[in-house]
């Protein structure tokens, strides 16, 4: 295996350790000689993997005390965030930031998309309503994210704005993952799809305004059925 391909990977075995709450911020991460033996690899390769996660901004080195773990609103990896925000322990915090981020950006790509939606891509919202509404009669979790995420996907495409759809793409593992967790539950699901009834009704009338604020209320609704149902469960 290349010197760059064995680097890589300890340096994911050591983000995976990070990620899984082994060495949480501020801590202290083991030495050379000790990652050098856990991964068994050479001390060359160890430095070098944790140089890949200085540079990321995930770890800091303090001459004479150490390398810690940065918090992970200093990482400037969107992989590494995207990993924590699916695999890590405060999971919490990270499924209400999600939520504020959706809401930041597809609040304004509802409100673009209401006056620049086709006739198809209408269609294609209601094919994905009435999936929704048929997975949650057969209490089909899966088949009810995959329309849901269907359902939003169609509205960034449709905004026109080719820097959303973007945006979003590698966010999708993320969602589909926390989506799955909520969609459990049969109070959200109903409550997702009338707000996505909401939002449909909206973009048919072409009703920028409208679009917006209902993309919003289903933002919130969001956030509070999170909290109602999983957080404080």
């Amino acid at each position: 295996m290349a010197r760059k391909s064995l680097v890589g990977v300890v340096a994911d075995e050591l983000l995976d350790r990070i990620v899984a709450g082994e060495f949480p911020p501020g801590t202290v991460v083991p030495g050379e000689l000790e990652l050098s033996a856990k991964h068994e690899v050479s001390r060359m390769t160890v430095r070098e993997a944790m140089k890949t996660l200085e540079a990321q901004r995930i770890l800091s080195v303090e001459r004479g005390r150490g390398t810690f773990v940065n918090p992970l609103n200093r990482w400037a990896s969107l992989e590494a965030v995207l990993r924590a925000a699916s695999e890590g322990k405060n999971d919490a915090a990270a499924s209400v930031q999600l939520i504020e981020l959706r809401r930041m950006l597809e609040t304004g790509a509802c409100e673009l998309a209401a006056s620049r939606v086709s006739p198809e891509e209408i269609d294609q919202l209601q094919v994905y309503l009435s999936a929704m509404q048929k997975a949650h009669d057969s209490n089909d979790v899966g088949a009810f994210v995959e329309a849901d995420l269907g359902f939003h996907d169609v509205i960034l495409h449709a905004s026109g704005n080719v820097f959303v759809a973007v945006l979003f793409e590698p966010l999708h593992r993320v969602l589909e993952t926390r989506r799955t967790q909520t969609s459990q539950i049969p109070d959200i699901q109903r409550h997702a799809i009338g707000h996505h009834r909401a939002i449909l009704k909206a973009l048919e009338a072409g009703d920028s305004p409208r679009a917006r604020e209902a993309m919003d209320a289903h933002m919130q609704q969001t956030l509070d059925d999170l909290r109602t149902y999983v957080l404080e469960a």
